[in-house]
This record gives structure tokens, sequence and C-alpha cells, in this order.
């Protein structure tokens, strides 16, 4: 094939990777987005494949097959509500490609470069095997936090921000060593000195922080990961894996950007690792006085035949339980009742960003009354009825109400002002931050108690009846 027929190729495929990002930007196009993107990248694999790779096709195409086979069963096994697991997973991988790459790179010398080229190169590689290892490590850790094998609680050391800046110039200094060890044929010690203490920051950096700010974690580590396969793609020389690197660690980016806005963190700090992770030691120390009210599905059921307008809020609880199908048919009844029915979404509701959104199109709700956050908080004292399904820390008034939490400061969903507030919840128990409730001891805020499909199953049937 060609060099002009690969650069077509490329192009196109460049091309279909941006109008999949677009695509993904919103729900109704996002299936299409999701279309456009794997059909940009078959069109890469098979064109670097016949075009550029030359012997081997035997062991790559192989490893393609197997590679894909687990890919394709895990994917096929893995529910909704461990998507957040299975994204920081592959966010690994790609870190743990970019470290193998760029030693095999750094160990062929199928390529000589001399002078600047050579400098330039040995940046390259330095910095790829660098983010790519950094990626790896965190992404293992954050997927232990998010499966809880890891505790959601922060890992606060001593000094924990000296010892980040003691790495980061310890990179500094091996990368300086590094070069001019290579230009003389050497290098390896300072390298290999480096990933140690790239996978150490990688997971000291994610440790520090606090389970309530993991959907953060997984978008930034989706954008290093970006940056990971940009790194590859100056080292090899492919425009292709620069562009796709720079789209992913882009649009990571600014998500990141986005999302800590939205929960008023500081997005430098989110870079550094260990933000939102104050001095508080998780907000046990603070006093909620009342108690809490339980209810009953034939309360809440009459509750809401009467109301004119309410809002449902989804949470884990609810894509753990798999009741957004039941959650999408009451919302049906209702509106046949001419009940004026909206959603609200957090920003940082689930384990991952839209998490939410994708489990309510999922179910069909339609898209039209599903709302973020900023768009639906001033309405709540005109809310009749609000249903909490499983949220915890994103409708936690402690964010707004007590300097000495964990969260406060970060935006929530302000469901507690509205009349009448039913959470449906299994137990008490505190949020993924580990911060108690005062929302449950309110006095306009019933409790149901139970497995939410269990929960929403009983209302459907009441209004059946």
């Amino acid at each position: 094939m060609s060099q002009g027929l690969i650069n077509m190729a490329y192009i196109a495929a460049t091309i279909l990777f941006i109008l999949a990002l677009g695509g993904l930007s919103k729900q109704e196009s996002a299936r299409r987005g999701n279309v456009l993107g794997m059909i940009g990248m078959g069109i890469a694999l098979l064109v670097t494949i016949v075009g550029l790779v030359t012997r081997n096709f035997e062991l790559l195409i192989g490893t393609m097959v197997v590679g894909g086979l687990i890919g394709f069963t895990l994917a096929k096994k893995v529910e909704m509500t461990q998507m957040p697991e299975l994204v920081a997973i592959l966010h690994s991988l790609v870190g743990l490609a970019a470290m193998f790459v760029g030693y095999a790179n750094f160990l062929s010398h199928a390529t000589e470069y001399i002078g600047i080229e050579k400098t330039i190169h040995d940046i390259e590689t330095y910095i790829g095997i660098l983010i790519g290892a950094l990626t790896f490590s965190g992404s293992v850790v954050a997927y232990l936090k998010l499966s809880g094998k890891w505790g959601g609680k922060p890992l606060l050391l001593p000094a924990r921000h000296w010892l980040n800046l003691g790495l980061l110039i310890l990179a500094v200094y091996f990368g300086f060593a590094f070069v001019n060890e290579a230009a003389l044929g050497g290098g390896i010690q300072p390298l290999m000195l480096m990933t140690f203490v790239a996978l150490l920051f990688g997971i000291h950096m994610v440790a520090a922080i606090g389970g309530a700010d993991m959907p953060v974690v997984v978008s930034m580590l989706n954008s290093y990961s970006g940056w990971a396969a940009a790194a590859l793609g100056f080292m090899l020389s492919n425009d292709l894996l620069i562009v796709i690197g720079a789209l992913v660690g882009s649009s990571g980016a600014i998500l990141s950007y986005i999302m800590c806005r939205a929960m008023n963190r500081n997005f430098i700090s989110v870079i550094a690792g260990g933000f939102g992770t104050g001095t508080s030691s998780g907000g046990s120390g603070i006093t909620i006085e009342g108690e809490a009210i339980a209810t009953s599905a034939e309360e809440l059921a009459a509750q809401l035949v009467s109301a004119k307008e309410v809002m449902i809020i989804p949470g884990y609880g609810m894509a753990v339980a798999q009741a957004q199908h039941m959650v999408s048919d009451i919302a049906k009844l209702l509106r046949k009742k001419k009940v004026n029915v909206r959603f609200g979404i957090h920003p940082v509701a689930g384990r991952m960003p839209g998490h939410m959104n994708v489990l309510l199109a999922e179910a069909k709700v339609p898209y039209d009354i599903v709302f973020e956050m900023d768009e639906i908080n001033q309405d709540f004292p005109n809310i009749d009825v609000s249903i909490v399904i499983g949220a915890n820390d994103v409708v936690n008034p402690s964010a707004t109400e007590e300097p000495g939490s964990p969260i406060y400061g970060m935006p929530i969903i302000e469901v507690h002002n509205a009349r009448t507030v039913f959470v449906l919840k299994r137990s008490m128990s505190a949020g993924f931050a580990g911060v108690q409730n005062p929302l449950f001891f309110k006095e306009n805020t019933r409790m149901l108690f139970g497995d939410a499909k269990d929960s929403i199953g009983g209302l459907v049937s009441e209004f059946k009846e």
C-alpha cells in the first residue's frame, strides 16, 4: 500500500474520530458517535496492518484474536454497575502498552538517530514511558477503589505533597541522566529507575483521592492514557496515533476540568493528586439531630397521585439494583396522569461521568425530561415530591452546611428544598465518601428501605391496582 493511500485512510479515520466525539456530546447522538468511532478504529487498524506491517503477520493476527476474544468476553459479562471498574482497568492496559512499546522502541535500535534527532527521540521515549507507567499504576488503584477492594477513604501520608514533589524532581533528574547516557549508548538504568518512580507516583496520586471524587479520577486517567498514546505516536512517527492521543487526552482533560468545576475542586490539584482531601477525618464527629421516618410504597404512591411536579434523582443504588427500567415505567405512568416528571442528574452520579445518563437512555427515558444539576436546582422549592433512588453523596446537605465535612464545597442536587422527599435506600449507611447524610433526618424526608428494584416494583403495583 502506497504512503499516499495510508495518509488518506488516516485522515478519514481522524475525521471519523472527531465526529465520534461530537456524537458523544449528546445523548441523542451517542450511539451514532460510538458507531463512527468503531468504524474509524477499524479503518486505522486495517490500514496499519496491511500498509505498515511487513512481517510476523501470524503473531500479530493471533494476538489480536486472543485479545479481541478476551475483551469481548469481559465486556459481555460486565454489568453496567461495573463499567467504571472496566474503564479503569482498560486505562491501565493503555498505560502498560505505552511502557512496553517505549522499552521495545528504546532497545530495538531499528532506526538509528544522530544529533538533535536522537535527543528529541529519547525525550519522546522517556515521556511516553513516564506517562504510561503513571497511568498504569494509577488506573490499577482506581480499579481497586471502584470495585471495593480498596477502601474509599483517602490515603493521607505525612508530608504527602512533599513526597509528590520529591518524586517529580526525581523523574526530571532521571530524565536528564537518561538523555545524557543514551547519547553514549546507555540509559537503561535511569529509565528503569524513572519507571519505578512513576509507578509509585501513580499509586500515591490515586490512593490520596477520596471515594466521592473517583468519577473525576476516571476522566483524569482517561486523559493520561490519551497523552500516553500521543507520546507513542511521536516515538513511532505515527501521525494517526498522535492525533488520536491528542483527541483523547484533550477531551479527557476538558471533561476533568468541567467535573472539577461541578464539584468545586481545583483542577491543578487533580493533576497533582490528593485533591479534595483536606484535614478532615471523614465527618464522623458531626452530630446529626432528628429521627429518620420510615414510609411505605403505599404512602409514596398516594403522594405521587396528588402531586403536580415530581423530580426523580437516580444514583448508584439504582444502578446496582438494575431498577432503571422500573423507574422508567413509573415515570410513564405518572406522565399519563398528567404529572410533570423530570429527572435530575448530578455530574458525578454513579462511579463515572455519564453513568446515570446511560442507564436512563437504556431504559428509554425521554432525553427531554433528563436535566443536569444546574438546570433544576432552582426548581426544588416548587417540587411537590422528589424521589431519591440510591443516591447519597450527591444529595448530601453537608456539602453546603458543614464546613468540617470532607465533601464541603461540592455542589449538590438540592433535593432537601423540595416539599416532600422520599429516599429509596437499603439502609442508613453512609455513601462512598464515608459521610453520613443529614437529608435522611430532615422533617420533610421519608425513608423507603429495601432494594430499589423491589421498592419501585411495589410502587408500580400500587399504581396498577
